[in-house]
């Protein structure tokens, strides 16, 4: 008899605890990449456990680790044919390789299922300055209180930081699965940000159940 793994995650404020069907995750991730794939979930998930009681300052730390050395940054056009594609964590780390929003992504959910409080992560638009030029950029915000000032997890650095020690980014706009922001006013639905709702409906076809 096949035993399906559930791995609760229980968010603030009474929202529907986030689930991950392990086995249906593993098994979305072999059928589409082959066995290398199965073998990055099962990194993942040991990646996830082992990160399980830390303080949430460690956990950020230990997560942020876990995506940016597993992972190889590319360009969407390059990894899935697309100019602007949102990946799932499991076609991420299926292809071994990601633009910025996909990292986010990964670390944000990976952070949800650890019991870090959906209000205190934030996935933050950015202005980077890369080599001279100013580029669109996504980094992952985390927040200690309402006001603090966030520390960024991001793929082009190693070491997480606080904001007014990253001069190189401008935020524009941020948003959670609560909604969307302008500076730490709250000014929409997640809901209208299409390839959000798109991620999520796949998301819940591979085995994550929002």
């Amino acid at each position: 008899m096949l035993v399906t793994l559930l791995v609760l995650v229980w968010l603030p404020l009474s929202a529907p605890a986030l689930q991950f069907e392990v086995n249906k995750i593993r098994q979305t991730a072999v059928s589409r990449f082959g066995a290398r794939a199965g073998t990055a979930v099962d990194r993942w998930m040991a990646n996830l456990e082992s990160a399980r009681g830390l303080s949430e300052r460690r956990q950020l730390d230990a997560v942020n680790d876990f995506w940016n050395m597993n992972v190889m940054a590319g360009e969407d056009i390059h990894i899935w044919g697309q100019l602007d594609y949102w990946a799932t964590p499991v076609e991420t780390l299926g292809k071994a390789a990601a633009d910025c929003e996909d990292f986010v992504i990964g670390k944000y959910f990976s952070l949800l299922h650890l019991g870090v409080p959906n209000e205190k992560l934030r996935l933050i638009y950015v202005r980077a300055q890369v080599g001279g030029q100013s580029i669109a950029h996504m980094v992952l915000g985390y927040y200690p209180t309402p006001q603090s000032e966030p520390l960024l997890l991001d793929n082009l650095s190693g070491s997480i930081r606080p904001a007014s020690q990253r001069p190189d980014l401008t935020p524009v706009f941020s948003f959670n699965s609560q909604g969307v922001y302008v500076g730490n006013a709250q000014k929409g639905s997640v809901d209208s940000i299409s390839r959000w709702r798109g991620l999520l409906e796949k998301m819940r076809k591979e085995g994550f159940v929002p």
